[in-house]
């Protein structure tokens, strides 16, 4: 499917700040980029570099007052979706070397502490099956709820509260994952059907020697999710950080099919 992109990003800077921008969409196998653009008011030089993975990119800019980003982009997703439950489990000691840092904790993702839980929960199951049974837990577990938790919300804190936003449900995901012994990363996506629209936040997991995408919330179908960076949690996929202070004035995300 052919889908068209736009971000807008509208803020006010208190001071001088350092801004980290991540908000393109990244060319993969499974997701062609037939065009795209970023333009940014009110900012210095813009100096891009690689993303985690060498997927996306991230941009470094400086800016004060009245700061405004724009990005557009048309892309081709070609994303052939398996049936999750069918994908072998890969031996870890066949992991690639950048995959194994995935089977670890993280400072949002306390994998270590789940290992009981997913092992009398989930235990029985092996592989895409597990996989499978965990996304569908967290489903019927946890309700969805906006405003629920904040930029200090880990997995234990969703755990307990059974509820959050497509954040907590990929910090779930990914936590409950690993203390299964599979990989998982967090994922920052544009997503085709996302009601209400905004920046999405998914999972991949590695199974049957490649990652695939798994979305614990249902809002959006995998097929037509558009990646943007990965990362260990959701500190790694910050759709912007800034270095001081600034306050909201717009943001407005919009993905269409064009076919």
């Amino acid at each position: 499917m052919r889908l068209e992109i736009e971000a807008v990003l509208d803020y006010q800077m208190d001071m001088p700040v350092d801004v980290l921008l991540t908000i393109e969409a990244a060319p993969l196998p499974d997701q062609i980029l037939i065009e795209d653009s970023l333009t940014v008011d009110g900012s210095g030089p813009l100096r891009t570099v690689e993303g985690e993975d060498g997927i996306g990119r991230r941009t470094w800019m400086h800016a004060e007052g009245s700061w405004r980003a724009t990005y557009r982009a048309t892309v081709d997703v070609e994303r052939t979706v398996p049936v999750l439950s069918d994908l072998r489990l890969s031996h870890r000691h066949d992991l690639p070397a950048e995959v194994i840092p995935y089977l670890w904790p993280s400072r949002y993702c306390e994998a270590d502490q789940f290992a009981t839980f997913a092992e009398r929960e989930f235990g029985r199951l092996e592989g895409g099956e597990k996989v499978q049974a965990i996304a569908d837990w967290i489903y019927e577990h946890t309700d969805y709820v906006l405003g629920t938790s904040d930029s200090t919300t880990t997995a234990k804190d969703s755990f307990v509260m059974r509820q959050g936003v497509c954040r907590d449900f990929a910090h779930l995901m990914t936590t409950l994952t690993r203390a299964a012994g599979i990989p998982a990363r967090v994922v920052s996506a544009y997503a085709w059907q996302l009601d209400p629209p905004d920046f999405h936040a998914v999972v991949e997991v590695w199974l049957e020697d490649g990652w695939h995408l798994v979305d614990a919330t249902r809002l959006a179908p995998v097929e037509g999710l558009v990646r943007m960076a990965v990362g260990r949690d959701a500190l790694d996929i910050a759709f912007m950080t800034v270095f001081g202070g600034c306050r909201l004035i717009e943001q407005s995300v919009t993905v269409r099919r064009l076919d």
